[in-house]
């Protein structure tokens, strides 16, 4: 549960000498570019660096037709690998010129292909008509028209009985036409075509037929033939081409890359003269080895500080964390990373949300299954919450021992129990609702308190003493609520008279006192002057009602624990449901249907209840959890670096 140290640094030096540093800034992969001016309080003889970045169109021109062709280029080293900006401009518009070539001849010929397919298609529903197409059309008398009608249209016809021209002779048929012509007289052409029109009658298109259907579809197919051989043929230059240039596209691809990457440094440069200012986040580790590529540089020289030096300037954000709690990384991420000196709060999140889904989930089979699903949703397909799903999945199964429940069935384990030395299996899910529930508020109180305990370490250590002792989750709040929740138990479940006038006006009234008049005490504790209110009676008001807002959340907070022992007993009640048609499924269908029924109930609740029980737990998690001593106001560290496409 650690923010990775990092610290703030100042290249000063000839311009000159600026593209050796960005060099060794850009090769660096660990250099997080800053703004310069936000460093420096007289900065008005500076002027940012303008410069128009030569490298960016080349590099997008590049990316477009690898696109095109379907090349993924790789990033190759090209520390040997020399090439000017006329250089990578020529290749660039070379491999655009040839590969587009290419490219566009094979996609004409798809095109024609397409084009041929359908005409031979429209042609396969007139094979019938033995008439040479040609001579139809030059009719001085008559207009014969080919097409297909909806079968809806075809019904309608009847209504037009009275004109004896309506006809339409069906030639084929599909599911939602007819194929077929009709014939119209010249003068009576316009208002047929009219009337069909209005049917929704489509036109095919004969004119470029000079012979019968069945020797335009013979010719057709031949025509096919031979475009298809045009395609295979243009197919082939294209990939012969993509693998003769695969070697040199990844080169002048890395080359881009690298320079479009460090000329985007630039942006962050002040100049002043003939010299520049550079101001950036490296990490602490990587120290001693960047200093000394940039003392290798004769004019250049460099301030360094510590990140925790430079807090006004918000230090940019590297988690480090350990293999387990890596993962989890991805809901701090969703919420908002740490600032730098606050807690990074992975650790606390991979653990309660480990076990709060292993509670409300708790199966021994469904567990195992979360658990190769979200194994292979990583592997396959790299999805981050798979690698989460994977611990997830086991805490589960190990809740479901616990409750004794596999795919289901409540009492698979009970041979075991039993060889272990149990006369049953630990606990019952169904016959103790109510200790589920007390369970689950005992649990939102466990970490709600250490919530607070979070909330006073990490306040104290930015020295924000109004929140951490005197803020509703500071020490003021924590002993507020202890006492409160701890005062009851021990009067109503034990029957310990403690909520006597001293408990209740040293551990109850007084934190609500200080939490009441939290900010003038913070501001006494750090010793400002203006700790007093601008009006006593405004801030009296305002916080009478943060307050009870205070209050109301603590209450809130608690009760929303409940789901936890909520789920648990939904899971349960979800396969009994499941049993039970799976009984009238063996009813009707024999042992077939209830093997079925079974497995497809399985696999429905797997999926609905793990993705209902991860966004639970996710609430739980920024809700109840965060709400009380996370910020999340940081800023990712994002170093300059090459990546992959």
């Amino acid at each position: 549960m650690a923010v990775a140290p990092v610290k703030s640094i100042g290249i000063i030096g000839l311009m000159s000498d600026l593209d050796k540093v960005i060099r060794v800034c850009g090769d660096s992969q660990i250099f997080h570019p800053d703004e310069a001016s936000n460093f420096y309080s007289d900065t008005k003889n500076f002027i940012p660096l303008t410069d128009r970045n030569p490298y960016s169109d080349l590099l997008a021109d590049l990316n477009e037709i690898l696109d095109m062709a379907g090349i993924r280029p790789s990033l190759v080293d090209i520390e040997r690998f020399q090439a000017n900006e006329a250089q990578l401009s020529e290749y660039v518009d070379f491999l655009t010129k040839e590969l587009g070539s290419r490219l566009a001849k094979q996609a004409e010929c798809e095109q024609k292909i397409e084009q041929c397919k359908r005409s031979i298609e429209e042609t396969s529903h007139f094979l019938g008509v033995d008439l040479e197409m040609d001579k139809i059309s030059a009719c001085r008398y008559v207009k014969t028209t080919f097409g297909r009608l909806p079968k809806e249209s075809f019904q309608k016809l009847e209504s037009y009985s009275s004109n004896p021209y309506l006809v339409f002779f069906p030639c084929t048929m599909d599911d939602t036409h007819y194929w077929g012509v009709y014939i119209a007289p010249i003068d009576q052409s316009e208002e047929i075509d009219r009337i069909f029109s209005n049917l929704f009658f489509e036109r095919y298109d004969i004119s470029d037929i000079d012979s019968t259907p069945e020797q335009h579809y013979a010719k057709l197919n031949n025509a096919l033939a031979t475009l298809q051989k045009d395609l295979e043929k243009a197919t082939a230059e294209v990939e012969f081409f993509k693998e003769s240039q695969l070697g040199m596209c990844n080169k002048y691809y890395s080359k881009l890359s690298a320079l479009d990457t460090c000329y985007n440094i630039k942006k962050n440069v002040l100049k002043y003269h003939k010299s520049f200012i550079l101001v950036g986040w490296i990490p602490q580790e990587d120290e001693s080895d960047f200093l000394k590529k940039l003392n290798a540089i004769s004019s250049v020289e460099c301030t360094v500080s510590d990140g925790k030096d430079e807090l006004k300037h918000s230090p940019p954000i590297k988690l480090k964390n350990n293999v387990f709690t890596r993962p989890f990384e991805f809901f701090v991420d969703m919420y908002g990373l740490p600032c730098y000196n606050e807690i990074d709060p992975t650790a606390f999140v991979a653990i309660t949300f480990t076990v709060l889904f292993g509670i409300m989930f708790g199966d021994l089979g469904q567990g195992i299954c979360v658990s190769i699903a979200g194994y292979f949703m990583w592997k396959l397909k790299k999805l981050a919450v798979g690698k989460i799903l994977v611990p997830c999945g086991i805490s589960s199964a190990i809740f479901g021992c616990v409750y004794g429940s596999v795919f289901g069935y409540e009492h698979m384990l009970d041979p075991v129990y039993k060889a272990l030395g149990f006369a049953e299996k630990p606990f019952e899910v169904m016959e103790n609702a109510m200790t589920l529930i007390f369970a689950a508020v005992a649990i939102g109180v466990t970490l709600v308190c250490i919530s607070m305990f979070l909330n006073m370490y990490s306040s104290l250590k930015r020295r924000d003493f109004e929140n951490g002792l005197f803020g509703a989750s500071g020490l003021a709040g924590f002993i507020f609520y202890a006492s409160l929740i701890g005062g009851a138990v021990m009067q109503l479940v034990f029957g310990l008279p403690i909520m006597n006038l001293p408990y209740v006006l040293c551990l109850i009234i007084l934190p609500l006192i200080l939490i009441f008049l939290r900010e003038p005490l913070g501001k006494l504790v750090a010793r400002k002057r203006d700790w007093k209110p601008e009006s006593w009676g405004e801030y009296c008001m305002q916080n009478a009602f943060e307050l009870l807002e205070t209050l109301l959340s603590y209450v809130t907070n608690t009760m929303s624990f409940l789901r936890v022992g909520a789920f648990v007993l939904v899971h349960a009640g979800m396969m009994l449901v499941v049993f039970t048609l799976a009984d009238l499924g063996m009813k009707a269908l024999g042992m077939p249907g209830y093997i079925v029924i079974v497995i497809l109930g399985n696999i429905f609740i797997m999926a609905l209840e793990a993705l209902l029980v991860c966004i639970q737990v996710l609430r739980l998690e920024f809700y109840e959890m965060f709400s009380r001593f996370y910020i999340g106001a940081g800023r990712k560290f994002d170093p300059v670096r090459v990546k992959e496409p």
